[in-house]
């Protein structure tokens, strides 16, 4: 059997992607009025469609879910037209293209929350972090926890805005459940000190990230269902104590519903990947379906890890942003173009469509 590239196609569930080389979803705060994508966002989307998949933008399954400013949408006829224009010209160019799908919990500010409410979280514990809002960055406002009689209600909020998502166009939804957002705070100790159902024990803890993963899988298919996890990112100001036995657990679980892959950040979001000990072999072990890697990845250790079958696919951020061109570029040995750190959150084109291709990418 020959060595798998990087550059070789991968069956995903019923899609076959053209290249192992996933570009990761990328907050860029660029939505319009009423938190619908742009045609500018469709044209920068088709831009990167020669990823083998791309996963959006982290898109709010309702008003509540919101914690940045100018973040999309998708449950409201106008956002689903809007990322209709989105995936029309990703499949044009011949891409594929999942909607990361959140919620956001405590990260959030009340100035973005319907009717100044407080934000929401598994316990009333503050994060000690900030937010995107009012055009600058804030402190995130205190949350209050969560009813119990009120977790349905979020489980349906993903499972509508995963039908909604078919309804635009994707070929499928991530989930996200990493980061410090909403999922991940019921998942981890150090925001999770509900006595019920749902906090405590590693079963309940995850109760609610599997909740949200049946149901979706069951709304669309969990052939078109991924879900992302940061077993030891302390993104967000989050904590947990003995992450491997949760994680272990939840990725059994995943398994068993059959969902399409696992998306998992090994190690800090955008920072090392040794923050702490954690044995992530043991969760491609674990897991059956495809296996996406990210955080930290260059092309050697990409090719690398592919080639080991330590990874079925590798995500890919921030070079995505300023190479268009980035599986090109890959390929052929093209220098990668620096990104613009100024123009990341917000604005227009500048920094987000206006990066050029390489034409030595093109050459051969």
């Amino acid at each position: 059997m020959a060595t798998p590239s990087l550059f070789d196609p991968h069956a995903l569930g019923p899609l076959v992607l053209a290249n192992r080389i996933v570009m990761a979803p990328l907050t860029r705060n660029r939505a319009g009025p009423g938190l619908v994508p742009t045609d500018l966002a469709a044209t920068y989307y088709a831009q990167r469609a020669s990823a083998g998949l791309i996963i959006t933008e982290a898109t709010q399954v309702s008003a509540q879910a919101q914690g940045y400013q100018d973040t999309p949408g998708l449950y409201t006829q106008d956002q689903i037209d809007g990322w209709r224009k989105v995936t029309d010209a990703v499949h044009r160019e011949g891409g594929r293209i999942f909607v990361q799908l959140w919620h956001v919990g405590r990260i959030s500010h009340v100035d973005l929350q319907p009717n100044g409410a407080a934000p929401v979280s598994a316990s009333a514990l503050r994060a000690q972090t900030k937010t995107f809002v009012n055009n600058g960055f804030a402190d995130v406002s205190e949350p209050r926890a969560l009813e119990i009689d009120e977790l349905p209600g979020i489980v349906n909020d993903f499972r509508q805005a995963a039908a909604n998502a078919i309804a635009a166009g994707f070929d499928g939804v991530e989930i996200h459940g990493a980061n410090g957002y909403l999922l991940e705070q019921f998942i981890k100790d150090g925001a999770n000190q509900r006595t019920d159902a749902y906090g405590g024990s590693i079963e309940n803890r995850a109760r609610l990230l599997l909740d949200v993963t049946a149901a979706v899988a069951e709304e669309i298919g969990a052939d078109r269902t991924g879900v992302r996890i940061s077993p030891v990112s302390p993104a967000n100001a989050i904590s947990i104590s003995d992450p491997q036995p949760q994680y272990d657990y939840i990725v059994d679980h995943l398994n068993r519903l059959g969902v399409v892959y696992l998306h998992v950040v090994e190690g800090a979001t955008g920072g090392p990947r040794d923050v702490a000990p954690f044995d992530f072999s043991a969760l491609r072990r674990r897991f059956k379906q495809t296996y996406l890697a990210n955080n930290g990845y260059d092309l050697e250790l990409a090719t690398r890890h592919v080639a080991e079958n330590k990874a079925d696919l590798v995500a890919f951020g921030r070079a995505f942003i300023s190479n268009p061109d980035l599986v090109e570029r890959l390929k052929t040995g093209a220098p990668l173009a620096p990104l613009h750190p100024a123009t990341l959150y917000g604005g227009g084109a500048e920094g987000y469509t206006d990066y050029p291709r390489h034409p030595a990418a093109y050459a051969a």
